[in-house]
């Protein structure tokens, strides 16, 4: 990565009992102002107020859209160029209040999480109008405590990926990537439900551009009234899952009438040439197994189908290079009695719908005229997280009664490519997810 941000994070682990934590620990309600004059309650921002250990906030030392001086000369708040904030939290679901607007002139607001969980998309504001919204960020480090018959422990994190690329997943901050004006910042406890996710790399949050997964994009889609929690990782499998003790993490910390989405298979079909598992075998013992953990605890366990490949064939139709995995996830639900969203069904015309040339641009594109046929850009990680959303109410699950209002997604009909305005992250990564080798 080229931000000197994330040197300090690749030790992480040690850092978790420092300073930072121990601020966090006392403090539960945190008030910014990004203006002039700051109203009552709130600490003021400027410009150089980086982040330390000993404040516990601040913008995100070493990048490069941290604001400077005198960029907002018309109007006080900042928000000339996108920008980074931290503030060291318990682990844990927070709400977010941001107010926003500028003075003078229109404007819109985009705010990310963490790693660019997109929170609030393209808010409009008028001239001279301030505009509040408020929505859920979950954090989270990697120790496990003793918790619903859980040993404790830690997440097993791959080095340097989480370590480093990936560190503002697991650093005890909350991390705000702010596209707009920005006036005030809250942030409090919130004592919501949480949404978790399972999954490998179309589901986990990717650290840069132009990666990105359906996970990132689903907080987008819910009211702050739940958390999204996402506990997915590139190159991962049901197996991996457990070794790595992802599932254990979630499972000493769910409270009963939690949701935990779960979506792997593009790696576990690596398994069928190493001979040590296969669709109808381990796969799905390894996915009763999760079950059973989650149910065990109260939770909601909601099996996905993974998503296709991009490939046709000669008549335009998805080649269905993952129907085996596919079918076994629907065959686990059924015998499980578990709910079922088909990505996989959904994903197909979907690309179908853009075609064989169009579909290009719902994947990533690390070089130019190169197409990763796997893993998704911004657009096509936004339309699967809409996928996965309507997947959530046709089968009726709790969780989907605090979608956002207005809320609607027809897999045959995708918005637009050329509508889709979400601003990308200042934060560029070409090293392509782990796993999957197929269709590069």
């Amino acid at each position: 990565m080229k931000f000197s941000a994330f040197l300090h994070l690749a030790t992480i682990l040690p850092a978790l009992a420092g300073t930072s934590a121990a601020n966090a620990a006392r403090q539960d309600t945190w008030r910014f102002a990004f203006t002039a004059t700051p109203p009552p309650g709130h600490t003021a921002i400027h410009p150089d107020t980086t982040y330390n250990d000993k404040t516990g906030f601040g913008f995100e030392p070493g990048t490069p859209a941290q604001p400077t001086a005198g960029e907002s000369q018309h109007s006080p708040e900042m928000g000339a160029k996108p920008f980074f904030f931290s503030v060291a939290v318990p682990e844990g679901n927070h709400a977010v209040t941001v107010r926003f607007g500028d003075a003078l002139k229109p404007s819109t607001t985009t705010v990310k999480a963490e790693l660019r969980r997109l929170m609030l998309e393209n808010v409009p504001a008028a001239a001279g109008a301030m505009v509040t919204r408020t929505f859920i960020v979950n954090t989270r480090t990697p120790r496990i405590d003793c918790g619903n018959g859980i040993a404790a422990g830690a997440v097993d994190l791959k080095a340097p990926r989480e370590t480093v690329q990936e560190a503002w997943n697991w650093d005890g901050r909350l991390t705000l990537e702010v596209h707009g004006p920005v006036r005030t910042i809250e942030i409090r406890p919130a004592h919501v439900s949480t949404l978790f996710l399972l999954g490998d790399s179309t589901v986990c949050d990717q650290p840069g551009e132009p990666y990105a997964s359906w996970g990132q994009m689903l907080p987008r889609f819910f009211k702050p009234t739940v958390a999204v929690a996402n506990h997915g990782e590139s190159g991962e499998t049901y197996r991996d899952s457990l070794a790595r003790r992802r599932l254990d993490k979630i499972v000493s910390i769910i409270r009963p009438g939690d949701t935990v989405l779960m979506q792997f298979g593009h790696n576990d079909q690596k398994q069928i040439a190493q001979g040590n598992g296969g669709p109808f075998t381990t796969y799905k013992t390894e996915i009763r197994t999760h079950v059973e953990a989650i149910r065990a605890r109260g939770g909601i366990p909601v099996i996905v189908s993974p998503m296709e490949r991009r490939a046709f064939e000669p008549n335009g139709k998805v080649v269905g290079s993952l129907a085996d995995y596919a079918q076994a996830a629907a065959q686990s639900a059924r015998e499980l009695r578990t709910p079922f969203i088909d990505l996989n069904a959904m994903s197909r015309p979907f690309y179908e719908a853009l075609g064989p040339e169009q579909s290009k641009a719902a994947f990533a594109q690390p070089a130019p005229g190169k197409i990763d046929n796997t893993h998704h850009n911004n657009y096509g990680s936004y339309e699967l997280a809409k996928a996965v959303v309507a997947g959530l109410r046709s089968a009726g699950i709790t969780v989907a009664e605090h979608v956002v209002d207005g809320f609607a997604f027809d897999p045959a009909r995708p918005d637009p490519v050329a509508a889709f305005k979400v601003p990308a992250s200042p934060r560029y990564d070409n090293e392509r997810p782990l796993g999957d080798e197929s269709n590069r």
